[in-house]
């Protein structure tokens, strides 16, 4: 059976082999991370595994069950090698990548499927169902809330990982509606390189853009950092098709429908617990115009807020806006490119206590990305409304180069977390969302009970906060923190964290999950999000279409659902 060569992938972390977060060209990021968190650059708690470092049993599937599978796919579409086992076994969150550098593989796959099309898929569930086998679907395996792990999965006779990176054809493009029908497993820059050929974008860019597929998008209700303009992913969902253990579940090519509950929503969000999505259509935009993204500062975190909801309240939209607090605007400062002339960084200088004299403050202030896409003679009226009310709320306006400086490094952070992590930094992220009224008061809360959770393990923290994402009524709050790990306890010193946060999150009227999911590590909160009654519903829905439970295991109900 084939086993692939391991190709560009970070296998034990995130993105590309062949990329990596270059501290060099960032001289102050170090120091203030020395400072605020007491850690030793030159001392590392870890290192990178290797591939004979992972512990891995032999592949539990019987013999019958493999030829089966070998009999649906081919041999080349079939693997049970080390590699392929160990990179589909787990997702990027921080609990997957600490426990990588650990050299541990808790729950791993037993083989890695690859069908090439809709009637193999279902053809592989019927082998699954026969012959009592987990199957988790996968797209680009990028997925932070464990939802790729394999577990609770006691009474199977094995896990396959479904992998539908061979499904990665753009179907049809229909100019005239202006919609796509794609392939699940099409990852964001094949289907961005398809659409733009023919003058069209889908306008989905999350952080994982490069290493992540359609259909993941949908099971997992994602959003991309334009979503602001362009809406969620399933605001571009028209219609899916789901095969699932018991048939396929198919939506009609319609703008709207009054045909009772929505299927396609149902189908949405299901995280691989119901069946697999394999085909989308997909509402597209021609291709912008004009990118055009600025830079504006305000003294304080509460008045880019309000500034954020005058916008779309006034129905003034931008394709990205996005306000970051007063740490996490001094820790980008921090990082910012110190390469240059020296008459650069003199003039950079002079340019940042000119603003001081004016109470605008990196140190203590709150920096807005503001993104506009599209026509230029609309992007220009739009553009100037957007700048003077944040004039007017009190933004100070630094022109288009830190906008610029934004858009071009908008992927680079989240390469910064492997090397903290080999430092011995706690480094993760957890988002949620809530409306305007709530939003300060969540924002504090939130951040309280990271900073206290840290804090009682005798460490320090730096918890940062970004509101992204906005609507009308409310918007995202998106936290990024960090602290020394706690020896011998990093694991527990996570899950301490991650429970203190959550638990803040619903006793303040926020939402477990905006647009990660919610996998293995959200599920124990699923009960207060949907209510008894809503996870009843849940489970007989997947008891209709899943009734051997086959269909990845453990995920998004609550442990025993």
């Amino acid at each position: 059976m084939s086993d692939y060569v391991e190709g560009k992938s970070r296998w034990f972390g995130w993105g590309d082999l062949d990329v990596s977060f270059n501290m060099d060209d960032r001289a102050g990021l170090l120091p203030y991370l020395r400072g605020e968190l007491g850690i030793d650059p030159e001392k590392p708690l870890f290192t990178e595994p290797t591939l004979e470092e992972m512990t891995l049993p032999e592949p539990r599937i019987p013999a019958a069950g493999l030829d089966a599978l070998e009999r649906v796919v081919g041999r080349d579409n079939i693997s049970t090698g080390r590699f392929m086992r160990v990179s589909h076994s787990q997702g990027k969150s921080y609990r997957d990548i600490l426990r990588m550098r650990m050299r541990r593989l808790d729950h791993p796959v037993d083989a890695v499927v690859w069908p090439r099309g809709e009637d193999e898929v279902a053809a592989v569930l019927k082998v699954a169902v026969e012959h009592k086998l987990a199957v988790i679907p996968m797209g680009g395996g990028s997925s932070v809330t464990g939802a790729l792990e394999p577990m609770d999965t006691e009474g199977f006779a094995g896990v396959i990982s479904l992998d539908l990176a061979r499904m990665n054809r753009l179907l049809k493009l229909d100019p005239t509606s202006r919609t796509a029908v794609v392939q699940a497993g099409m990852q964001g820059p094949e289907l961005e390189k398809a659409l733009n050929a023919q003058g069209y974008t889908l306008g989905h860019f999350p952080e994982s853009f490069h290493h992540s597929a359609v259909g993941g998008w949908i099971a997992t209700r994602s959003a991309g950092r334009q979503s602001t303009g362009y809406g969620k992913i399933e605001e571009m969902v028209m219609a899916l098709r789901m095969v699932t253990p018991g048939g396929v579940v198919s939506t009609r090519r319609v703008p709207h429908t009054a045909a009772g509950p929505s299927l396609l929503h149902l189908c949405m969000g299901s995280e691989g617990t119901l069946g697999v999505i394999t085909e989308a259509t997909l509402r597209i935009r021609p291709y912008p115009e004009v990118f055009d993204y600025h830079g504006l500062l305000f003294r304080d975190f509460s008045a880019g807020v309000s500034a954020i909801r005058e916008m779309l309240q006034q129905d003034i939209v931008p394709a990205c806006v996005r306000l970051s607090d007063r740490s996490e605007t001094a820790l980008a400062q921090a990082a910012r490119y110190t390469t240059g002339s020296r008459l650069k960084r003199r003039l950079e200088d002079l340019a940042l206590k000119a603003l001081s004299l004016r109470g605008y403050s990196f140190d203590g202030g709150s920096f807005m990305v503001l993104g506009f896409e599209g026509e230029a003679v609309k992007i220009d009226d739009l553009r100037g409304q957007a700048i003077s009310l944040c004039r007017k709320m009190g933004g100070f306006h630094l022109g288009s180069s830190p906008g610029r400086q934004w858009y071009k490094g908008r992927y680079e952070l989240a390469y910064l977390r492997d090397p903290l992590i080999n430092l011995g930094v706690m480094v993760d992220t957890l988002e949620t969302a809530t409306t305007w009224d709530n939003l300060l008061h969540l924002y504090g809360e939130v951040r309280r009970a990271i900073k206290e959770a840290i804090e009682e393990g005798g460490g320090r923290g730096i918890v940062a906060c970004h509101v992204s994402h906005s609507y009308r009524e409310g918007a995202s709050l998106y936290y990024f923190f960090l602290a020394p790990m706690e020896k011998g306890k990093e694991l527990e010193q996570w899950e301490r964290v991650k429970k203190r946060a959550t638990r803040a999150i619903c006793d303040y009227g926020g939402t477990i999950s905006h647009h990660h999911g919610v996998g293995y590590e959200h599920s124990l909160w699923m009960t207060e999000e949907v209510g008894e009654e809503g996870l009843r519903a849940l489970r007989a829905l997947k008891e209709a279409l899943d009734p051997q439970g086959v269909m990845n295991p453990g995920k998004l109900l609550p442990r025993g659902g």
